[in-house]
């Protein structure tokens, strides 16, 4: 029987308050707003930092509202914006704020990129970015590709910069690392269930989906093998593997399921195991429309994310 709470027993991490989700102590609000007073510490202490952001769908649309209506009481200006389709973006973001040619991102001078549109950005200009800024990759099953992982983490620790992972949907990722950093992570287990109609599938594997089939288990294997299947829906499986480095994209095992059922919401689902029969199993409603690849909980998770954006040494770091 799934548990579909989160109880003392089996919940152990506390993030900032996400609206639409169950479960975060007091002590949770209070290291949100830490961080957010550290923000406006820095405010008024120095320059702000220039924020550039890759792609404009819904989430990337979410993040440049918030910054230019709250950027600035925490440290954050817009450097650029930048969508594949440049007439998007006329009427809804200042002219001046806009970047035509994304190979030009530099002449902006950010200090943190987030790419929030689609893996290929992230392999194709992934090192660049890293070559001048902090970069958020909002699309990490990019990272599920060995070859780009280690030339990402080669270019971030040779230029100082850091690769930023946000969490998105997963929901105790620090508290998985802490486990993998002990060594003391045995296995980690991620299942994403959602309407067929957020799924975005390579292939045809949902193309004969009916409002009366119910519930489907669409694949079960490793994030490595997930990663390529469904690149836009499977990027909390991938901060879950950047998480349990140790077990990494291939050790980590997911499985993706779609249920008509599922109209309201997306379901996470994370079973951790450690030694001597210790387990850890959360389950994470986040509401979502239909069609919705982004659960709407998601959207403040990522500016969460972006408010730890500081700056962290030459390496991998998961926020």
């Amino acid at each position: 029987m799934i548990n579909y709470g989160l109880s003392d027993s089996n919940f152990v991490l506390c993030l900032p308050t996400i609206p639409g989700v169950v479960g975060c102590a007091s002590s949770c609000e209070k290291h949100n707003s830490a961080g957010v007073w550290d923000y406006l510490d820095m405010a008024t202490s120095s320059s702000p930092q220039r924020i550039g952001v890759v792609g404009y769908g819904h989430l990337g649309q979410y993040l440049v509202e918030r910054i230019l209506k709250d950027g600035a009481a925490l440290g954050l200006t817009l450097g650029f914006v930048w969508n594949r389709n440049s007439e998007k973006l006329k009427g809804l973001v200042p002219d001046e704020l806009i970047l035509g040619e994304l190979s030009s991102f530099a002449s902006r001078r950010c200090d943190v990129i987030m790419e929030v549109c689609h893996p290929q950005i992230v392999k194709k200009f992934g090192f660049h970015f890293l070559s001048q800024s902090h970069f958020m990759v909002g699309s990490p099953s990019a990272l599920a590709d060995p070859d780009l992982n280690q030339k990402l983490r080669q270019v971030a620790q040779q230029h100082g910069m850091t690769l930023y992972v946000p969490s998105g949907a997963l929901w105790g990722g620090q508290d998985i690392q802490r486990l993998n950093d002990s060594g003391a992570l045995k296995a980690l287990f991620i299942r994403m269930s959602k309407h067929p109609s957020c799924f975005r599938l390579t292939g045809d594997v949902l193309s004969d989906w009916t409002e009366e089939e119910g519930r489907r288990v669409l694949f079960r294997g490793s994030v490595a093998e997930l990663c390529p299947l469904a690149p836009n829906n499977v990027n909390t499986m991938a901060a879950a593997a950047v998480a349990a480095g140790t077990l990494g994209f291939t050790g980590v095992q997911g499985e993706i399921v779609s249920d008509t059922a599922l109209r309201d919401y997306h379901v996470v689902e994370v079973e951790v195991t450690g030694p001597g029969g210790f387990s850890v199993h959360t389950v994470r409603r986040n509401p979502a429309k239909l069609g919705a690849v982004t659960g709407s909980a998601t959207y403040n998770s990522f500016w969460n994310s972006l408010l730890v954006c500081k700056g962290h040494g030459g390496r991998v770091y998961l926020c």
